[in-house]
């Protein structure tokens, strides 16, 4: 709500010649009194045999006479009015029925426009006597104008069809009229009217016998579904004679299948321990072919450095002294004496050799033995 909507409802409803002064405080907070009152006022105005509930002091009252109002502003006026606005009867209220007041108000202005405008009619104010009785005419006019239009189309319709109705129109009045045909035709229409009535009476006397078999089916269906019901009470009641045996077969059933739920568990346990020991010698075989490989290219290895030191000590000896040579030279060309003192030599050098491998194949010995030792503590495992 807006101060100028407000100020030009006052002002409308000053100039329509309301009674009562509207303030611009009323409509701060809800007034349905004040609300209900205006309403009832400026439909009086329009309509005086609006016809509108006066008594709106409960809620359903209320309710009923926003209802009618609305309905007759949108029947008679063609003005749409919100009933939720109107029933809040606050600011919002005044938009409402500033449309009401804005009709009125502009029809006043037109009649004293038209006045202004035509000064041979008298000044005359129009009552809401002469509003209403207009627009009861304009009803009528549009009421009229719409029966004119089916009336016209209807007589089309007849028209078209003269030219074949005028023949026989002038042959039935050409002949001469006949009393015991005219009778004929009248006993004939009489005795089909009977036979009509007799048809109708059967039909009330069929529909009486059927509404009575229908009921005695219904009945004979009732005692049928109260037979049936007291059975199942009875079948519900009663315990079957296999009901023993199936409590007891469940039981066992129950026992079954724990003791299966049990035993796969442990299958599937021992199945899973099984891999992993499976798992676990795999991972042993591994370790100990990988420490074989180990031990054998450390024997390789020390046997290729073996060789190297031989290749390597010949030439050192031919190289060196007299002494040195003379004790490490293995034969000699000379015969004779020289064959002692080559035999001593080699015999030497062969047990220097023999000290030099002999640690050495002690020590591959120990390695060779802590592998085996390993070895076997595994296969024990």
């Amino acid at each position: 709500m807006s101060y100028r909507d407000l100020r030009n409802f006052t002002d409308m409803m000053r100039s329509l010649g309301y009674s009562r002064m509207i303030s611009l405080e009323n409509f701060r907070e809800p007034n349905f009194d004040l609300v209900a009152e205006i309403l009832l006022w400026l439909v009086n105005r329009y309509d005086p045999s609006s016809g509108l509930p006066s008594d709106y002091e409960t809620t359903e009252d209320r309710v009923i006479f926003i209802k009618a109002v609305t309905q007759f502003m949108a029947s008679k006026a063609q003005l749409k009015l919100n009933p939720k606005k109107l029933y809040g009867a606050d600011g919002y209220a005044v938009k409402e029925l500033l449309k009401v007041s804005t009709l009125l108000y502009n029809a006043m202005r037109t009649m004293d426009k038209s006045r202004v405008e035509d000064p041979i009619v008298p000044e005359v104010v129009p009552t809401p006597m002469e509003i209403n009785s207009k627009v009861a005419d304009l009803k009528k006019c549009r009421q009229l104008a719409s029966e004119i239009t089916s009336k016209g189309a209807a007589l089309y319709d007849l028209l078209s069809r003269e030219v074949d109705l005028r023949s026989q129109r002038v042959d039935a009045l050409s002949k001469a009229i006949d009393i015991e045909e005219i009778d004929h035709g009248l006993k004939k229409s009489i005795s089909a009217v009977n036979n009509e009535i007799t048809r109708m009476k059967q039909m009330l006397d069929n529909t009486a016998s059927d509404e009575a078999n229908l009921e005695a089916k219904i009945e004979k269906r009732k005692q049928e579904l109260e037979r049936r019901k007291k059975r199942l009470k009875s079948l519900q009641t009663v315990k079957p004679s296999y009901m023993d045996e199936y409590d007891k077969i469940e039981k066992e059933l129950q026992k079954q299948y724990e003791v299966y739920i049990e035993r796969y568990r442990n299958l599937h346990y021992l199945e899973q321990q099984l891999e992993e020991l499976n798992r676990t010698e795999l991972d042993q075989i591994e370790e100990t072919e990988t420490a074989l490989r180990r031990v054998q290219l450390r024997l390789r290895e020390e046997e290729r450095r073996m060789m190297e030191d031989d290749v390597v000590h010949v030439p050192d000896l031919m190289v060196g002294g007299d002494e040195d040579a003379s004790r490490h030279v293995y034969g000699s060309m000379a015969g004779g004496d020289g064959d002692s003192e080559d035999d001593s030599l080699s015999t030497a050098t062969n047990e220097d050799l023999q000290d030099d491998g002999g640690d050495l194949d002690d020590d591959d010995d120990d390695d060779i033995d802590s592998e085996m030792v390993q070895n076997d503590s595994t296969d024990d495992f």
